[in-house]
């Protein structure tokens, strides 16, 4: 199992504190794919600093491009 294979099954099995587990969370609607762990932690750290607006843009983009939307 790879590792978001493994997370998504984590996070909706409830296996993880944390934000998903709190506010009783399931559904994944993005994700990046990275080089390393490295640089996914700047990533994440890089989009917890964007406005509200610029994250709803970018999984909205996302979404169209995987053909949810």
């Amino acid at each position: 199992m790879n590792d978001l294979e493994r997370r998504v099954f984590e996070y909706k099995n409830k296996l993880v504190e944390g934000v998903t587990k709190t506010y009783d969370l399931t559904k994944m609607v993005y994700y990046e794919a990275t080089e390393n762990i490295y640089t996914a932690l700047e990533r994440e750290k890089q989009l917890k600093n964007w406005h509200r607006d610029w994250k709803i843009n970018l999984v909205t983009r996302f979404l169209i491009l995987i053909g949810r939307i």
